[in-house]
């Protein structure tokens, strides 16, 4: 089985803010599997599908981003995941709107979602996808993170969208982060 968590805040007042781009990836693949986030279980969200014959478990933490390794590691431990079976998904600042980067380990970078996890999971080495946001430019991180995607953005966050659910695809089919880089990053 493979896990793919997306990373976001819980509550009506978060959604579709930048923050919460890895729980909008996660809402899009579950769709076009016909799927639904109908369980809850140890502080997450759950929707299971089937994604050419690998079973995939798609998890939306409900702890708060910074909070998030405190939902996905018993997850991980319940259902017998290995490491190299999960991958998150989540916002990134540094990246512009429209791009997508895979990575297969590292620091957090300064997101509190990434720092949750490393500190949970007790390791940097698991598979990341991050979907670009923009920096802000007229505001503060806080205030631009919770905010939504202008009406310029939107389109080209929608195409990193499908881009990202294109890799998660051959991710799940098996293809290397290696590849996975150079074929999306």
């Amino acid at each position: 089985m493979k896990m793919i968590v997306g990373l976001g805040n819980i509550g009506t007042q978060y959604d579709e803010t930048r923050h919460n781009t890895g729980f909008m990836v996660v809402d899009r693949l579950a769709g076009l599997y016909h799927t639904t986030f109908s369980k809850h279980q140890m502080e997450a969200s759950l929707a299971t599908t089937q994604i050419n014959g690998e079973k995939v478990l798609l998890v939306k933490p409900s702890t708060y981003m910074n909070e998030s390794g405190r939902a996905v590691r018993p997850l991980m431990d319940y259902y017998k995941i290995d490491i190299k079976d999960l991958i998150v998904v989540y916002d990134d600042m540094d990246l512009p709107v429209g791009k997508i980067r895979f990575r297969q380990k590292g620091a957090a970078g300064g997101h509190n979602g990434i720092k949750s996890l490393i500190a949970h999971l007790k390791t940097q080495d698991f598979d990341r996808l991050k979907v670009g946001t923009d920096h802000p430019q007229k505001t503060t991180v806080v205030n631009y993170v919770l905010s939504k995607f202008t009406a310029t953005q939107r389109p080209l966050f929608d195409e990193s969208v499908d881009q990202a659910i294109k890799g998660l695809e051959d991710w799940v089919h098996g293809m290397s982060i290696a590849d996975l880089m150079n074929k999306y990053n």
